[in-house]
């Protein structure tokens, strides 16, 4: 006689927790790191959001003896009115040029050159990179008393008479104040570029250009088919970071120009800025300037995101 067993009963199934219950166990698997987040977050806000807020919002204030009243646009419309705001602009945008040009290509080719030397290399790069790490307002200075000497005791000066070329004024000459501030500014800055040039060449692999050798293409062939494709995403993130850095252009002008050179032809938005507001005492003409400078910069930076994620 077959005896036949009842099936086991299935175990009572039991429901999902409900999502904020996950929620909060997730949170709470992760709570160091979500503490180390807010007070990252905090600290940013406190110290980049917040005074950009103020910012804007001082721009359509005016400050009277304590006495702070809304005038919407007229700060805004005081500024644009004023001649110095478009030289300051006029100058700005003609060093961001110059400098786009010289500041960007010539790191460029020097990290091509470094890349092709096989022994020293790491003595070269450190030669590079030395100028980086002097303080800003030291190099400067040694430009302006040792290099830009009008004088024939000058750097510069000494070796064009040592050419028998002509001597220049540097930067008492309007027409050689963005130049000379250019060159500074370059051989300041070009090492943090150089390097990452040189990081970014090194990861080009090898066959590329063995293939383009073989395919006879010579040097300059290799860096416009091989060298710059394979490293346009590094020449355009850097090339977005140098219009940002030489817009803020203050410390050059100041310092070798003793603000705004002969004629004007140093003053830039950022020095306009700080003479608003710091020698005028019109805090609500520097905001409304700096929001301005915002304003652009950031229409910038859209514009690379709308490139850059259409080459994506």
């Amino acid at each position: 006689m077959a005896i036949v067993t009842a099936p086991a009963p299935a175990p009572p199934r039991v429901p999902p927790p409900p999502r904020a219950t996950r929620r909060g166990r997730k949170v709470r698997d992760n709570l160091t790191g979500h503490a180390f987040l807010i007070g990252a977050v905090l600290c940013f806000a406190l110290f980049m959001w917040y005074p950009m807020i103020r910012g804007v919002v001082m721009s359509f204030q005016r400050t009277r003896r304590g006495q702070t009243t809304w005038v919407g646009w007229d700060n805004y419309s005081r500024i644009i009115a004023d001649p110095s705001f478009w030289t300051a602009w006029r100058n700005t945008l003609l060093f961001t040029v110059v400098a786009l040009v010289a500041g960007y290509v010539v790191p460029f080719l020097v990290a091509i050159l470094l890349n092709e030397f096989r022994h020293a290399q790491g003595y070269l790069r450190a030669l590079v990179y030395l100028p980086v790490m002097l303080p800003p307002a030291s190099a400067l200075f040694l430009f302006k008393f040792y290099a830009y000497d009008p004088s024939d005791a000058g750097l510069f000066n000494a070796v064009l008479s040592a050419l028998h070329l002509p001597t220049s004024q540097w930067m008492q000459s309007p027409a050689m104040t963005i130049p000379a501030m250019v060159l500074a500014s370059t051989w300041m800055n070009m090492g943090s570029a150089v390097l990452i040039y040189l990081a970014a060449l090194q990861n080009i692999p090898g066959e590329l250009y063995e293939a383009a050798e073989l395919d006879g293409a010579g040097l300059w062939r290799r860096i416009i088919h091989v060298t710059i494709p394979q490293t346009r995403l590094i020449l355009a993130l850097l090339a977005m970071l140098q219009v940002v850095a030489t817009m803020q252009l203050f410390i050059e002008p100041l310092i070798l120009a003793n603000g705004a050179g002969t004629q004007d032809s140093a003053t830039s938005v950022a020095y306009l800025i700080y003479q608003h507001g710091f020698f005028q005492n019109d805090l609500n003409g520097a905001a409304a300037l700096g929001v301005l400078m915002l304003v652009v910069l950031a229409g910038f930076s859209a514009v690379y995101v709308r490139l850059t994620a259409r080459q994506d």
